[in-house]
């Protein structure tokens, strides 16, 4: 079902010539038009913001938790990306008290040994917290595991489809 689903969403956009983006990692989107942006995540994490009263979405796509405080603080950093999401989306007309987010990854997709570093497990968490200390209702997400996520988000109406992308092993012959 949720193929299908999302499959459709591919061809009725297809066919209405909505606006697309691609967001790479340590970037984000902030649109009042409707756009289609598609990610990809593995231990990165997105946040998905929407203000249902003004159609005003964002997305962004982090790497890493924090922002050691060296070198440039880019949205490459889970407490910078979220902070200046939220900045971008009041900037554009969304109101704090309407904002819902979603957030999708985190997956701990490198297997080692120890996975002593946990960054997925840790990117979840900053996104929780800062979400959450915000006042935002979070109203969906799809976190943790093993596998990566293809998500795609619509700006007009606050709409995420995602798919699990499996695993593959790949050798050399």
């Amino acid at each position: 079902m949720e193929m299908n689903l999302y499959l459709m969403m591919e061809m009725k956009y297809s066919n209405n010539q909505i606006k697309t983006h691609f967001l790479y990692p340590a970037t984000l989107f902030v649109s009042k038009d409707a756009y289609i942006v598609d990610t990809i995540l593995g231990s990165c994490v997105a946040v998905c913001l929407y203000d249902s009263v003004e159609n005003i979405g964002g997305i962004n796509h982090f790497m890493l938790p924090f922002w050691n405080g060296v070198g440039l603080a880019s949205p490459k950093y889970g407490n910078i990306a979220i902070k200046k999401l939220i900045d971008r989306m009041l900037e554009l007309g969304a109101k704090q008290k309407n904002l819902q987010a979603k957030i999708f990854g985190g997956g701990e997709i490198i297997k080692t040994d120890t996975n002593m570093f946990k960054i997925g497990e840790r990117n979840i968490e900053i996104a929780i917290n800062t979400i959450k200390e915000n006042k935002i209702r979070i109203t969906g997400q799809s976190v943790a595991g093993n596998q990566g996520r293809k998500i795609r988000f619509n700006t007009e109406t606050g709409v995420v489809l995602m798919k699990l992308i499996q695993k593959q092993d790949y050798y050399e012959k």
